[in-house]
């Protein structure tokens, strides 16, 4: 399987890089900054330097044609301000996805974020915080309508860098909680081996379920 992977430099992306190669799958990380290339290669990966802020869809596409699936792992991170939220959290992964159609690409996993659609969260916080789950909720609801895409959205709950116990919760809603990483990226894996996941929307936080189990 070739995987091409959004963030490629990002803690979930790296993980997943790491246990895609680790079985003989190829992992392609797209990144922006040039200095991270041995950071993917320590993890088994290839990978492209291109900027998703400032890449076309031919661009995109040329680093994704080939590839069984692509994976949106990008994000502007903590400290970034309105505009960014925009430009990557939403219209990179609008871009990825224009650039799979283009590319014959069907394939498309996104990594959202819980409650993504749910506006009752706008009361109580900041405006950088209420534009990125605005941004989360719409590049969802683009990806999802696309008839040319296959596409699963994955929504974790708190990230921790705590190990994983390989034990999740999976629903449409499943409230509030936290989820380690590294079990996001074994989520991330046994989606992309799991077609009949085309289609799903869902929550995910750490739980008592085996991951193949609850998917």
């Amino acid at each position: 399987m070739r995987v091409v992977i959004a963030g490629g430099h990002g803690k979930i992306a790296l993980l997943l890089e790491r246990l895609l190669a680790d079985r003989g799958d190829t992992a392609v990380g797209l990144i922006r900054n040039p200095t991270q290339v041995g950071d993917l290669e320590a993890a088994g990966a290839q990978a492209v330097v291109l900027d998703l802020e400032h890449s076309s869809v031919e661009q995109v596409a040329e680093a994704v044609r080939g590839a069984d699936a692509v994976v949106f792992a990008a994000g502007a991170g903590p400290g970034s301000g309105v505009a960014r939220k925009q430009t990557v959290d939403r219209d990179a992964a609008i871009l990825l996805a224009d650039a799979a159609e283009s590319a014959g690409v069907r394939r498309y996993v996104m990594v959202s974020a819980l409650s993504a659609d749910d506006r009752s969260l706008d009361d109580g916080y900041d405006e950088v915080f209420r534009v990125y789950m605005r941004a989360k909720s719409e590049a969802d609801a683009d990806v999802r309508a696309r008839a040319g895409l296959q596409t699963t959205i994955v929504r974790p709950g708190g990230l921790t860098d705590e190990p994983g116990t390989g034990r999740v919760r999976i629903a449409e809603s499943t409230g509030r909680g936290t989820i380690p990483r590294a079990d996001v990226a074994a989520v991330l894996l046994a989606v992309l081996d799991s077609p009949a996941t085309a289609g799903r929307t869902f929550e995910l936080i750490s739980g008592d379920t085996p991951i193949s189990a609850a998917l």
